[in-house]
């Protein structure tokens, strides 16, 4: 950039403060700083100068706001010396900061000056300069370890890490509890009565937005909050990503504490990293829920369950719920301005992306119907026998589960009577070793192969006796299925609200038009207690619910 020699230029001043450095009590406070970059001023004749602060900010991160608007101000000419109270003031990053003051700074005919480090770079005596650049990174990542290490017991030990408390809560007088915050709480429950409903996260934003709800950003900035987030440049817009972050935090929501979500990559990089649950430390039952059981078994379906919306902005009600009974891949709701309710369908995504299927199309007022009619047969046959419904859940159960575990049996039962038979093998191969009737060298090879199938053989016990054991030990939740269905008496239509909370999931089998009708079968998979199948007997039950 060309250099404006017609102005009169200023003099740097340079002052930064980190957490850290508070610490260290007033000596490398900003006021402190300031006084003794002025004194300096003062002592060699300057009086033009400008003042350029950072507080907060680490000295491993350039990325500060008032390191940048000086090194702006530098590049356009419009500085003609940077004075710092030490090395340590202006990076903690030996190669950034042998970068400027070593490159770019007389490049640029700048001089720099740090005053208690007696460094000049008019001067011809600064060769301990990177020594001492080295030490202050030195010191940086020396601090970031034993911030680490004390922020992983904290984390471990069950203290929260995060400074401030997740939209919704708020922190108590002591910062050690969360509290729920009740207007933002009101907020946070009704976005969960709008995902139980079957609603997507952009439709949900829409939603708040038309309500005029303020963001979780503009709602702590009135709260007097730090966020690091910007204000949106329209009051109230709320993005498809906060709602998203909101459903991703269930866990908290639902009253527990979680750890270590996230990590940074370095002392010298500030990227967050997110790190896969199975690295989270999560701690129950620690403060108040938002959330009831229902609403988070919503969210974590529609988290597993990406749906997607049409391009007139909707949702299909089987979206994210309908799967190929082939392939098993989801079933697309095919919508258009031009269609009618009627014309509307759902195909199979594998016929769609042409990698093979067939469309399992189904038009999706045929599929609304079926469904309906389904669970008008449930729920009368519910209200007319309890009793009745609940043995015929175990029955289906007990069935789709006994063919598997019989395998499963008999299996684990040749496998433990071949175990037995290598343990006699095993030890009469030692007789004949000891009695020499086979050589140490044979008896090693022969006695290596059957331990290692004996090996492999237990590893498969184990995990056959969980199989079984697991079947064993799994039970229907018929107990909060008939919670759920006990709400509704006949349902005259669907709504979402009815298909989240009963639907686990629809099975669509290609139509067949063997016998000249186009007959098409689903299978319908209910929340906790699976398919049922209503076999003929229960003929009285499917006549009061379709009369």
């Amino acid at each position: 950039m060309l250099r404006q020699s017609n102005i009169e230029k200023w003099v740097a001043l340079y002052v930064r403060l980190s957490r850290d450095d508070e610490n260290e009590g007033d000596s490398n406070s900003i006021s402190h700083q300031i006084e003794i970059l002025v004194n300096y001023c003062k002592a060699h004749g300057i009086s033009n100068y400008k003042i350029y602060k950072d507080d907060g900010y680490c000295g491993t991160n350039f990325n500060r706001p008032g390191f940048i608007e000086m090194i702006g101000d530098v590049e356009s000419g419009l500085v003609s010396m940077v004075i710092v109270k030490d090395m340590s003031r202006f990076g903690r990053n030996y190669l950034e900061v042998g970068m400027y003051t070593e490159i770019r700074f007389p490049e640029m005919g700048v001089r720099f000056v740090a005053v208690h480090d007696n460094v000049d770079s008019y001067n011809d005596d600064n060769d301990f300069t990177p020594f001492r650049n080295i030490i202050n990174e030195w010191y940086a990542k020396d601090t970031s370890k034993k911030i680490r290490a004390v922020m992983k017991n904290k984390g471990k030990s069950g203290e929260r890490l995060t400074f401030r408390a997740i939209y919704g809560y708020k922190k108590s007088e002591d910062g050690k509890q969360w509290l729920v915050d009740e207007e933002a709480a009101e907020v946070v429950y009704s976005i969960g009565l709008y995902i139980k409903e079957g609603y997507g996260p952009l439709q949900i934003a829409k939603k708040l937005e038309a309500r005029q709800i303020p963001t979780p950003t503009e709602y702590f900035a009135s709260k007097g909050v730090d966020c690091p987030s910007k204000l949106p440049a329209i009051s109230c817009r709320w993005c498809e990503s906060t709602v998203t972050h909101i459903m991703d935090h269930w866990l908290e929501y639902s009253g527990h504490t979680v750890n270590f979500r996230t990590q940074k990559l370095s002392y010298k990089s500030k990227k967050t990293i997110y790190n896969s649950p199975d690295k989270w430390v999560i701690f129950k039952n620690t403060h108040e829920a938002i959330w009831t059981e229902d609403i988070v078994e919503a969210v974590q379906a529609a988290r597993g369950n990406r749906r997607r919306i049409t391009k007139m902005g909707e949702m299909g009600l089987f979206s994210g719920l309908a799967f190929c009974a082939d392939c098993g891949a989801k079933l697309y709701h095919c919508r258009t301005t031009t269609m009618t309710h009627a014309q509307e369908c759902y195909s199979c995504a594998t016929y769609r992306s042409r990698k093979g299927c067939s469309a399992h199309y189904i038009r999706a007022v045929v599929l609304e119907e079926l469904v309906l009619q389904n669970i008008q047969r449930v729920l009368a046959y519910v209200q007319d026998d309890e009793a009745e419904f609940v043995k015929l859940v175990q029955r289906n159960e007990s069935y789709a589960s006994s063919v598997n575990v019989d395998k499963a049996k008999k299996a684990l039962h040749k496998n433990e009577v071949r175990i037995a038979e290598l343990d006699t093998i095993i030890k009469r191969l030692y007789e004949d070793n000891i009695l020499g009737k086979i050589s140490d060298e044979r008896f090693a090879k022969m006695s290596a192969e059957y331990e290692r199938e004996q090996t492999s053989l237990e590893k498969e016990v184990s995990e056959l006796r969980e199989t079984i054991s697991a079947s064993d030990n799994k039970t229907v939740d018929i107990d909060r299925f008939l919670k759920t269905v006990r709400k509704y008496t006949a349902p005259p239509e669907l709504t979402p609200m009815l298909v989240r909370e009963l639907v686990d999931k629809v099975i669509v089998h290609a139509p067949d038009k063997s016998s000249g009708h186009r007959v098409q079968r689903i299978d319908i998979h209910y929340k906790f207690i699976g398919e049922i199948e209503l076999s003929p007997e229960y003929s009285k039950y499917i006549k009061k619910a379709t009369a």
